[in-house]
C-alpha cells in the first residue's frame, strides 16, 4: 500500500517522503496567544470555524481591529484583552487561532 506512494514520490524504500515546504509568513505575523501584555496589535485573519468563530466575529474580532493585550495569567491561559473599548477574556487555543501583526 505505501510502497506504491513512496514510488510515486520519488522516495527509496525506508526513507521519509519529502514535504513540500509551507508558504512562508512575513516576519512581522504572529498568533494573538504570542503577543505579550501591555502591547497592541491589528487583527490579520482568523483560522477558525464554527460558532466560536462567529461569535469571535460578533465581538469585534474581526480583520484590521485594534487589540490590546491586557493580561495574562500565570500559566498564559486566559488571556484578558481590550477590543473596541470591550474587555474580551479568550483561551490560550482560541487566541492562537487569530493571526496579528504588531503595531
Amino acid at each position: 500500500m505505501f510502497g506504491a506512494w513512496r514510488h510515486r514520490r520519488g522516495c527509496q524504500r525506508g526513507s521519509q517522503a519529502s514535504i513540500p515546504p509551507t508558504e512562508p509568513r512575513p516576519e512581522t505575523c504572529r498568533f494573538l496567544a504570542d503577543v505579550p501584555p501591555g502591547t497592541c496589535c491589528r487583527i490579520r485573519r482568523y483560522r477558525g470555524r464554527g460558532p466560536v468563530r462567529q461569535r469571535l466575529l460578533d465581538l469585534g474580532f474581526v480583520p484590521s481591529a485594534t487589540v490590546c493585550v491586557i493580561r495574562k495569567a500565570t500559566l498564559g491561559d486566559p488571556i484578558e484583552l481590550l477590543v473596541a473599548d470591550t474587555f474580551v477574556t479568550l483561551r490560550k487555543d482560541e487566541a492562537a487561532q487569530i493571526e496579528v501583526d504588531p503595531q
